[in-house]
């Protein structure tokens, strides 16, 4: 090829400082790092991040298409001058498997009711108690039953747990009973001893888990959140918690991220908090999603993971 490569524009998280420039090699396109280094908006032809601040976008006048580095693109969707141009989500098999196993984790630890037995280790009480229920009369159901919703209630089968998921469209997962649409989504949550959101965060679903959600969950219900913090009424699930409706919650995602130091949710006895570390993207995993799609793009092949600007995923 004797064209100059084309430039790809990285904006990355803070996470990310330690990688070098040499991180970025590739022979496909040239990577330049946004903070890092100085460039004319005219030459950038891709672009790769997680959250583009609002307007910054439509700042490169050649721009092709846009790669999200994360499963989300709710930080590209944001925008609301977001250049109509191919945006892709980043689809990782590593990604969805680590998801998996945290949900699995965290069901496993509120249905063998190991916090129970932590605290009477703390006490060097010897405390034997039967499970709640057996797994077989378990219901979990998964809000949002795209690629990684469907691989955690795929990783939750051999557990004989009871399946649902719930998601826009119909799906077919064996083992996994598939409700649709929001006429379907009152029958889906009585039965969510279990509720799992990994919903993509779109207008519609922005505060869904809300006090109204939060009551048609039987009582006892856990919910477990691992899509976006903004999903999620914080204060009517304290509520819901407090009031005794709900037995627990397990949080990965918050409304402000880092959570701050005065929330309650750090301090309540039925929340566990983790800091949006279900998955990670792996930078390199990302960086060959990257190439692969600056090659398509190049090529003239279609995309993989095209989203739907009108839907949001």
């Amino acid at each position: 090829r004797t064209l100059a490569k084309p430039k790809v524009l990285f904006m990355l998280p803070p996470g990310w400082d330690a990688l070098g420039k040499d991180s970025f090699a590739s022979d496909e396109f040239e990577a330049v790092l946004d903070g890092r280094e100085d460039y004319k908006p005219e030459e950038i032809t891709y672009f790769s991040g997680f959250r583009p601040p609002p307007g910054f976008l439509k700042t490169l006048p050649n721009l092709k298409a846009m790669f999200s580095l994360g499963a989300g693109v709710d930080g590209f969707l944001r925008d609301p001058e977001l250049p109509r141009l191919p945006l892709t989500r980043f689809v990782d098999p590593t990604l969805m498997h680590e998801m998996a196993q945290y949900v699995v984790m965290h069901v496993l630890i509120a249905h063998r009711g190991q916090r129970f037995f932590d605290a009477a280790q703390k006490e060097s009480a010897w405390r034997q108690r039967m499970l709640a229920r057996p797994s077989r009369d378990t219901r979990i159901g998964i809000l949002g039953l795209g690629d990684i919703g469907g691989t955690i209630a795929t990783s939750l089968l051999p557990f004989d747990f009871q399946l649902t998921g719930w998601s826009r469209s119909r799906k077919n997962i064996p083992g996994v009973k598939s409700f649709a649409g929001e006429s379907e989504l009152p029958q889906f949550l009585a039965r969510c001893d279990y509720l799992v959101c990994v919903l993509p965060l779109t207008d519609e679903t922005r505060g869904i888990i809300d006090a109204k959600l939060l009551a048609q969950l039987p009582q006892g219900a856990w919910v477990i959140n691992v899509a976006r913090g903004a999903h999620l009424i914080e204060e009517d699930l304290i509520a819901a918690l407090d009031s005794g409706h709900l037995a627990g919650a397990v949080l990965d995602v918050f409304q402000a991220e880092p959570l701050p130091d005065e929330s309650p949710i750090w301090r309540h006895p039925k929340i566990t908090a983790t800091p949006h570390i279900a998955g990670i993207t792996d930078a390199q995993a990302a960086f060959a999603y990257v190439a692969d799609c600056v090659i398509r793009c190049e090529s003239g092949q279609p995309l993989e993971n095209v989203v739907d600007l009108t839907k949001g995923y």
